[in-house]
Order: C-alpha cells, then sequence, then structure tokens
C-alpha cells in the first residue's frame, strides 16, 4: 500500500450548497460548512452572513492578525463567549492588558514545561498505556481510539502538570464532559453564525453548563492536592502557578483565577494532543506502508531497547508522520478574531464587528501554497523537500505573541508515543470508511473511531 494517499475529508461545494448541506444535517460541522472557493482564496469574503465574515489565507495577512500588533484583532467574541463557563477569563481568551498580566504571572511556570524535565512523565504514561493495551490485546477488548488517546494524554498532563497520574474514571469524564461540550456550544450553531450581529450573547444549554462543571470541579480536585499540608511535597507547575504573583500588585491567582489557568494548561496539553493523536493512530492502522516504515526507523535508532529522549530528536520519518497529520488534521481549526474597528486587510474593506476567520485547515490545504494539498505525504517535510513549504503557511502551534507554548512538548510526547506504541502493537480499526471529520472547537472524528489491539507480528 502506497505511503501517500487522501485521507477523509469533507466534499467542498459552492458556498450556497455547503450552507444547505449543513443547515439539512444540523450537527454543527463547520468543515462542511467552507465553500470550494476558500481553498484558493488568499483575502476574501467566506459565504454569506449578517456580519461580515472574512478568511484570510496571505501568509503576510495572517501573520499580521495573529500578531495583531495594531490590538485591533482580539480573540473572536463567539469563542470567549463560548468558553467562558469551561476556562473563564484565561489566558487563552483574554486580551489587551490583562492577557499581559496572565502571562507575566504565568511565564515561570511554563518554563517548568522543558522537554528534558517532562519527559519521564510521559515514559511513565506511555508505560501506563502499554499494560492497558496488552491487556486488551489479550481479551480482544473493543476500543474507543479517541478515548483511549484522550486518557493517555490527560494522564500526561496530569503528571506533568499535578505531579499525578489521572484516575481513569476521572478521564472518561472528563472525556465525555468536553465531547458533549464542543458538540453543543453555542459557538458552533450555525444559525447563530450566519444571523447574528456582533457581539450578540447567547445563554449556554444547561448540558454545556453541566459539562463545564464537571470539568471544572475535576480540575478543583487536583488543585486541593497542592494546597494544605501536603502542599510542600510539591514541586511541579501547578505549585509554580499557584505561587505566582503579579509583579505589580504581588496578588495571587484567585481560586476560580487558577481553575481558570490550569484548566488552560490541562485542556491545551490534554485535548488538542489527543485529537491530533487520534487521527495519527487512525492514518497509521490503516496504511501499513507507513508502520513498516516507522518501525525500521525505530529498530534502527533504538534497537529493542527503551525509546530515550535523545532518540526523539532522531526518528525524522516518525516526526514528519507527526507535521504531516498536523498539517492535514490540525487540532485547532480556526483562529478566529474579531476587528474591533474597522480596517483594510490587503485590499479588502473590513467593517467593524466583522469576523475575521485564520483557519489553519484552510491554510494547510491551500490550493496555491502546497502541491496536492489534500494528500497525505509525510516526506514533504523531509529536509530535501522542505523549500517546497511556502514560509508562514503551516501553523498548527498558532502565530505570534500567542504561539502555542507548548509545541515541542506535544512533538516530544507524540513522537515517544507513535514509536513505542506502534513498535508494539497493530491496531485495527472497524469500519475506517466511514470516518470523516468535524470542526467544532477541535477537529475531530464525526463518530468516536473504534478499534481492537494485537500484538506486533502477532
Amino acid at each position: 500500500m502506497n505511503s501517500v494517499f487522501t485521507p477523509p475529508k469533507p466534499t467542498s461545494f459552492a458556498a450556497l450548497v455547503a450552507l444547505l448541506r449543513v443547515v439539512l444535517r444540523g450537527d454543527g460541522d463547520l468543515l462542511s460548512l467552507l465553500p470550494a472557493s476558500a481553498y484558493r482564496t488568499e483575502i476574501g469574503h467566506l459565504g454569506w452572513s449578517r456580519r461580515q465574515t472574512v478568511i484570510v489565507n496571505r501568509p503576510d495577512q495572517v501573520r499580521r492578525v495573529l500578531s495583531d500588533p495594531e490590538g485591533i484583532f482580539p480573540k473572536s467574541d463567539l469563542m470567549v463567549e463560548a468558553l467562558d463557563p469551561l476556562i473563564g477569563d484565561s489566558i487563552f481568551v483574554s486580551s489587551g492588558a490583562t492577557w499581559k498580566r496572565q502571562r507575566r504571572m504565568i511565564d515561570p511556570s511554563l518554563s517548568m514545561m522543558r522537554v528534558n524535565n517532562a519527559y519521564p512523565d510521559m515514559v511513565a504514561g506511555c508505560e501506563a498505556a502499554e499494560h492497558t493495551l496488552d491487556q486488551a490485546a489479550r481479551d480482544g477488548t473493543r476500543l474507543s481510539l479517541d478515548l483511549a488517546m484522550s486518557h493517555l494524554t490527560a494522564d500526561i498532563i496530569c503528571r506533568t502538570v499535578f505531579s499525578t497520574n489521572l484516575q481513569h474514571q476521572a478521564a472518561h469524564d472528563v472525556f465525555e464532559a468536553f465531547t458533549l461540550f464542543e458538540r453543543s456550544v453555542a459557538q458552533v450553531e450555525i444559525k447563530r453564525l450566519i444571523f447574528d450581529p456582533a457581539w450578540t450573547r447567547a445563554p449556554q444549554k444547561p448540558e454545556v453548563l453541566e459539562a463545564c462543571a464537571t470539568i471544572r470541579s475535576h480540575l478543583a480536585a487536583l488543585i486541593d492536592t497542592h494546597v494544605g499540608e501536603d502542599a510542600a511535597r510539591f514541586d511541579d507547575i501547578a505549585t509554580a502557578v499557584l505561587g505566582a504573583r503579579d509583579p505589580e500588585t504581588d496578588a495571587p491567582f484567585t481560586r476560580e483565577e487558577l481553575i481558570d489557568q490550569l484548566g488552560v494548561l490541562f485542556l491545551a496539553g490534554h485535548e488538542t494532543s489527543a485529537s491530533a493523536l487520534t487521527w495519527v493512530f487512525y492514518l497509521l492502522a490503516t496504511h501499513p506502508a507507513l508502520v513498516a516504515r516507522l518501525r525500521a526507523e525505530v529498530q534502527e535508532v533504538c534497537g529493542d531497547g527503551p525509546v530515550e529522549f535523545e532518540h526523539t530528536k532522531r526518528l525524522p520519518f516518525v516526526r514528519n508522520i507527526f507535521r504531516e497529520t498536523l498539517r492535514l488534521y490540525p487540532p485547532i481549526t480556526f483562529l478566529p478574531r474579531i476587528a474591533q474597528e474597522a480596517t483594510t486587510i490587503g485590499d479588502l474593506k473590513v467593517r467593524r464587528g466583522a469576523l475575521v476567520m485564520v483557519a489553519p485547515w484552510v491554510l494547510h490545504r491551500h490550493a496555491r501554497y502546497w502541491k496536492r494539498p489534500h494528500e497525505f505525504d509525510a516526506d514533504r517535510f523531509s529536509p530535501e523537500r522542505e523549500g517546497e513549504i511556502t514560509p508562514g503557511t503551516y501553523i498548527p502551534f498558532g502565530q505570534g505573541p500567542r504561539v502555542c507554548a507548548g509545541a515541542a512538548f506535544a512533538t516530544t510526547e507524540a513522537v515517544l508515543l507513535i514509536a513505542r506504541l506502534f513498535r508494539r502493537f497493530d491496531f485495527h480499526i472497524e469500519a475506517p470508511e466511514r470516518v470523516r471529520p468535524a470542526a467544532r472547537l477541535t477537529t475531530r472524528p464525526t463518530e468516536q473511531i473504534f478499534c481492537t489491539v494485537s500484538r506486533a507480528g502477532g
């Protein structure tokens, strides 16, 4: 089987047809709403809506919007309002002076996410996953690939941030709550995107608020382990955030702010990685040629021994599989901003209140910047071909001052997990032809992907 192929994607239609399809389905999938023209447009209008909606694909203007030197493109009102019940006015959604204050307070703790420090926690999480998969292979247990990746990445981020593993039931509860949240949150209601003017507030559904309360209660319980008599035994990221002080007022974060900020670290370090790894494992499981090349590289570099930290830098094909998966299935599908004042982007006049959409999903598949943009080809990231990639068109971790601080963490984690788990196991996907992506808050399969596991070569 060829290692270059076209994985699942929505069929693109003209704007009106795309809109009618999404309305008839009623599933809130924003990927299916993208018209075919979006993948050819550099800067232009995105379909029809009451508020002006602009898509930006030209690299210099993508950089301008995401870096926002003028301070006129904050996170969109839709995103901020949707995430408020979950992570409040935290560093992920705040703007201006609030964001700068939070970043000053959190930066020292982020330095503790240095990959060499976190690597033992990644290995411990991987070993726990191997134990679970060994049992599943012996018993022939049917697994949800989505849930397995969510549990694994949540366990690793808990070990890294809170110095503890995440119990299976808690991981399951967080996965189920976040799945309900992202499917139901008002940001992804097509009616609201099309018909509501800018800055229109919409109440969240009771089930969304309940899902947020479930996630926040688990985070609060983890924070409570770091307060009181046992606090002195911890020296981790949560401890650093608990001890953070505003350099101007010397004030710490309040308890609610702690849940907000640590919630961002937990969800950003867990949910986005789980999304990406779900796609990696699906693509590898359905393409044996990729797995054969991967295993040969791991054997050459690591032999039969452990995958050490220094090995992760010497597994270029494994790394490129992850990079190409992030290109085709970026966890954060859209990076929406709002124009706080009238301006121009390129030659396009943009009204105040316009929704300005930078979409990694679209930029990574744009016909002008990528050869065979919808094909999976890990070798496009090889040194001899990297010159084909237009600077600024590959942004899976964002860009500018708000670029993801965990990019190196996520990449090393992925290389370790892919190398170790595919060296040891084969994954057998049920009904792979039914898998298709959807975009809500992250890029996920429309339905959970189920699989069975066997020992490699068994």
